[in-house]
């Protein structure tokens, strides 16, 4: 099956498939989307369901597209109004669609050039994710303002600590906001490890590929009684976690 499926034919004919499925998903998700937020607005400052509403679409693409598997592993929060930190490796733009496979939601630290996109950037604003414009004055405090508004509101908050997608695949650094996030904001980290989404879009190609991806949920980092100077011990210890699952996923595919 799998080589049926990697057959160029056969991958141009599902990516056909698989590309107009989603554009439908993403137009049929504005309006759901946009109706639970005006009717939960008045008891979900945190956008919890709505923003819940919009992560379904990559669920539901993902089982209309036989090309891509995601796999979920490890333990699932059972609390989801429990915030964390949530924060993962970056292989492909694929991460977000495979992480959004877990069953409870989380507000995005996002580039503003997501928020451009039609239809795309509306849904992140009616779903209150987190816009980043890089460079710009300021943005840095505003993120980290809008993250401790959503974490209050009991609504995990989701960044990639190496801050873009990682070239040769390989780990890269983790940079220090996330950790001063969780510190700041008295809440766990709660590292994913992402194996396999690179495979998912083939570079200069429109086709999907053939991708089999897993998500790994480990285990919660508690900040309580730490502080500033505690920042990258535990960003080291986050990312040595992150890279042995890795390795641990790999080792397995």
């Amino acid at each position: 099956m799998s080589a049926l499926l990697g057959s160029t034919p056969v991958r141009t004919i599902v990516s056909i498939w698989s590309w107009l499925t989603l554009g439908i998903l993403v137009l049929l998700a504005l309006p759901i989307v946009a109706i639970v937020r005006l009717v939960t607005a008045p008891f979900d400052n945190g956008a919890y369901l709505a923003g819940y509403c919009f992560r379904r679409v990559a669920w539901a693409h993902q089982v209309l597209n036989p090309l891509w598997t995601f796999r979920v592993e490890g333990d699932v929060p059972t609390n989801p109004r429990l915030p964390y930190v949530v924060v993962a490796n970056h292989e492909s733009f694929v991460d977000m669609l495979a992480i959004s496979q877990l069953p409870f939601e989380m507000k995005w630290v996002a580039k503003s050039e997501f928020f451009k996109i039609p239809i795309v950037g509306w849904l992140m604003r009616l779903a209150r994710d987190i816009k980043l414009v890089r460079g710009a004055a300021g943005s840095g405090a505003h993120v980290y303002e809008q993250a401790a508004e959503r974490l209050n509101t009991k609504v995990s908050v989701m960044l990639f600590p190496e801050g873009t997608r990682s070239a040769s695949g390989e780990l890269g650094e983790f940079k220090d906001g996330a950790f001063k996030m969780a510190i700041s904001n008295g809440v766990p980290v709660l590292p994913l490890a992402v194996h396999g989404t690179r495979a998912a879009l083939i570079k200069h190609d429109w086709r999907f590929g053939l991708c089999r991806a897993t998500v790994k949920v480990l285990d919660p980092i508690p900040t309580e009684g730490l502080g500033d100077d505690d920042v990258a011990d535990l960003r080291d210890r986050v990312r040595a976690a992150i890279s042995d699952a890795r390795h641990d996923l790999a080792s397995r595919n």
